[in-house]
C-alpha cells in the first residue's frame, strides 16, 4: 500500500486569541504543504455539546489538512486553555466541485454508533442536498491545556458537512438543519455539535 494511501485528512479547528500561539499557528498553516485551505469563522455550539467543550472561544480559524498525525503534533506543540477540535475523516461520503464559496461546516455526531445501512441512508440523503461541496465521518480529538470536565462519549461517529453558497450564514444554517432532519426521519439520530460560519478565506 502506498503511504499515501494511509493519509487521514479532516478538519482542525483551533482557537483565535490574538496572542502568541493563535498567530504562530496560523502562520504555520500559512506555509504548510499539509493545509489545503484555511478559514477565520464563529462557532456555535450546541447546547448538547458546550457542557463538553467548555472554556469555547468565539472565533476559531478552520483548517482542512492532508494528514492527521502532522496536525495532532502541531497542536500539542501549540495547545491553549481553549480547546482546539481535530475531525479526522476516516470515510469520505463523498465531494463534489461547487460553484460557490464554502461559507458554512457544520459538525455533528451519531449517537447510537454506526452500521453500513445507517452510512448507505446519511450518504443519500447529503448527495441530494447540493450546497453541500463535501461530507464525511469520522472521529474528533480534542486538545488543550485543561483537562475537560467531562468526556464526549460519541467522538468515534462524527459527520461533517461543507456547506458552499453565497446565502447569509442564519440561511445556511436553516439549510443544514433541514438536512439534519432528513436523516432522523430514516430512524437514525444526528445531534448537532457545532456550526462554524466562515467570515474570510486565509489560505
Amino acid at each position: 500500500m502506498a503511504a499515501s494511501e494511509l493519509l487521514v485528512g479532516g478538519y482542525v479547528c483551533t482557537p483565535y486569541l490574538h496572542n502568541h500561539e493563535s498567530i504562530e499557528i496560523k502562520d504555520t498553516w500559512q506555509r504548510s504543504k499539509n493545509i489545503q485551505e484555511m478559514y477565520f469563522a464563529t462557532a456555535t455550539f450546541s447546547k448538547d455539546g458546550s457542557p463538553y467543550f467548555s472554556p469555547a472561544a468565539n472565533h476559531y480559524i478552520i483548517a482542512k489538512f492532508k494528514d492527521n498525525t502532522k496536525i495532532l503534533k502541531e497542536i500539542d506543540k501549540f495547545k491553549q486553555e481553549k480547546a482546539s477540535f481535530i475531525f479526522s475523516m476516516n470515510d469520505e461520503l463523498f465531494e463534489r466541485e461547487c460553484s460557490e464559496k464554502v461559507n458554512f461546516v457544520s459538525v455533528y455526531y451519531l449517537e447510537y454508533g454506526e452500521s453500513y445501512t445507517d452510512m448507505q441512508d446519511v450518504a443519500d440523503v447529503i448527495a441530494k442536498r447540493d450546497k453541500v461541496g463535501r461530507a464525511g465521518i469520522g472521529t474528533m480529538d480534542l486538545c488543550s491545556n485543561k483537562e475537560p470536565k467531562f468526556t464526549f462519549p460519541y467522538r468515534d461517529s462524527i459527520v461533517v458537512l461543507e456547506v458552499a453558497s453565497d446565502k447569509s450564514h442564519q440561511s445556511v444554517n436553516k439549510y443544514c438543519e433541514e438536512t439534519r432532519r432528513h436523516i432522523c426521519r430514516k430512524g437514525i439520530t444526528l445531534t448537532n455539535l457545532v456550526s462554524l460560519s466562515v467570515l474570510e478565506k486565509l489560505k
